[in-house]
Formats: structure tokens, C-alpha cells, sequence
């Protein structure tokens, strides 16, 4: 189901797109950016959001990392082909280091873990340059976070092919399901 909130007779605000396949979370994040003058479209999955980003490109789009059928991932580089100024905002209640990267190399603007409130997104729009006085933590990732990482880099270099990734890791495709539907470890 494609949602999109009415749009005036005249529009000159600024259109964004919202994928997440999360209907309540695109509802309450679509009012939240309503007030804040957008025009916003929503849509659950990669096919519904291009259809609507070919009828008409958005300035903005907030694209959630896991949907049903292709990842977000494929979404911003789809996005960034159509309109390279479109400014991106991934978000992921599965965040790795390995999607943060792909997210940014394909064109995103910036990438937020979840939960996110509107004013970290609105934030994000408007980041053009790296902040070189991020905080580093002191401690190293733990052991279940580093295992977490690598297994989301060999995905990623599998392209997302789950048995074959089971087989490069040398691990039950069960078992990768399994760890795959977790939450990553914490740091």
C-alpha cells in the first residue's frame, strides 16, 4: 500500500520520499515531516518507491536498510541514478559497519541507526561534510559485534545471497538465518 498525504493546488515544498515497510512508523514520520514543510510520499518496498520517484524524482528520501524483497541498499543507488541531488537518509535497526559503508559509497547523505527521532533526520539532511571531532570509543567492539560486522561484509559481497554467504562462512544457512534476524551485539 502506497501512502501519500494531500498535496496543495500550488506545492513549491520541498518532496520527500519515505520507505520503510513499517506503515506506522512511515505514517507518524510523514505527519512529523509534514509540519516541517515537506511534501511526502510513502512507500513499503523498493518497487513502489521507484514507480514513485519516476513520477516524480524527490529532493529528499528517508530509505529503511531491510524491506521486503530487495534492500534499500539498491533503492539509493536506484534513487541517486534518477536524480544525483537527491539527498538520502538510511536508516537500519541493524546497523553495521558494512552497510554504513555500501550506503554511503552508493550515494546516500547520511546513515542513522534506529530508533531515530525527526530532528536526527532533519540533521542528517542537511550534513554535507564528515564531523572530524566524533567521539571514538575507548573500548574495542565485542566479540559478538565483530562477528556480527563480518558476517553483514560477507553479505554484502555476496550480494545479499544468503546460502551463498552460509558457504563462504563455512556455517549451516539455517544457522546464518538465525543470526541474521538478531539484533546486532552491542559494542
Amino acid at each position: 500500500m502506497t501512502t501519500t498525504l494531500p498535496m496543495t493546488e500550488v506545492d513549491d515544498r520541498p518532496a520527500l520520499l519515505i520507505v520503510d515497510d513499517d506503515q506506522t512508523f512511515c505514517t507518524v514520520l510523514a505527519n512529523a515531516m509534514t509540519k516541517r514543510g515537506f511534501t511526502v510520499t510513502c512507500a513499503h518496498n523498493v518497487d513502489q518507491a521507484l514507480e514513485l520517484a519516476e513520477a516524480c524524482a524527490p529532493e529528499y528520501a528517508v530509505v529503511d536498510l531491510r524491506l521486503p524483497g530487495p534492500s534499500g541498499l539498491s533503492l539509493v543507488e536506484k534513487l541517486k541514478a534518477l536524480d544525483p541531488g537527491t539527498r538520502i537518509v538510511m536508516l537500519t535497526g541493524y546497523a553495521s559497519i558494512a552497510t554504513a559503508v555500501e550506503a554511503i559509497k552508493l550515494g546516500a547523505t547520511h546513515y542513522l541507526a534506529k530508533p531515530v527521532d525527526v530532528h536526527e533526520i532533519m540533521a542528517a539532511f542537511e550534513r554535507t561534510t564528515g564531523d572530524a571531532d566524533v567521539q571514538i570509543s575507548a573500548h574495542p567492539l565485542s566479540v559478538g559485534r565483530l562477528e556480527w560486522e563480518y558476517i553483514q561484509r560477507v553479505l554484502n559481497e555476496n550480494k545479499g545471497n544468503v546460502s551463498v554467504t552460509a558457504r563462504v562462512l563455512n556455517m549451516h544457512r539455517r544457522t546464518l538465518q538465525r543470526k541474521l534476524t538478531k539484533y546486532p551485539a552491542k559494542t
